[in-house]
């Protein structure tokens, strides 16, 4: 592997470690916080995932995150997250959501954090995620995260229940 290669790799895991955090760490606890607590979390996830600044994270701001997320992890630039690639991806998200704390939602298959999961993002089932099956997922994705119904992901999608 050429060290251009490699250091490409380091500084694109290392970059969506900040990207998918919030994501990753939206899936819930097992610990239930009060209902007027706002997760630590939430605010980070906003603030990586509102691109324009204004307190809100539209669908096109998901399906662009999601792309950038995407890129990172796709090392070998083929268009799609072959095996080692989706474990790295895997792996990333499990280390920031256990830095947090927070477990993975199991037995939770329509969390955010399990619409991230290979198995739900590999839609031909043929072990590798294409660019098209991961975005694919990006409105199902971000309908999960927007707990209030109203067309964006704020402070208020966060906390009691989020799952």
């Amino acid at each position: 592997m050429k060290a251009s290669h490699i250091m490409r790799r380091l500084v694109l895991t290392a970059t969506a470690l900040g990207l998918i955090s919030g994501a990753a760490l939206a899936a819930g606890s097992d610990a239930t916080p009060p209902a007027a607590a706002t997760p630590a979390f939430a605010p980070h996830f906003i603030e990586n995932w509102d691109l324009d600044g204004d307190g809100k994270v539209t669908r096109a701001e998901a399906h662009e995150q999601r792309g950038n997320i995407f890129y990172m992890f796709d090392a070998d630039e083929n268009g799609a997250l072959d095996g080692e690639e989706y474990d790295l991806f895997d792996e990333t998200r499990a280390a920031d959501m256990a830095n947090a704390g927070m477990k993975q939602g199991q037995g939770r298959r329509n969390s955010p954090a399990a619409l991230l999961a290979r198995e739900y993002n590999d839609a031909d089932g043929n072990g590798e995620v294409s660019k098209e099956e991961f975005l694919g997922t990006t409105d199902a994705w971000f309908d999960r995260m927007d707990r209030t119904g109203d067309g964006v992901v704020t402070i208020e999608d966060f906390g009691r229940g989020m799952n």
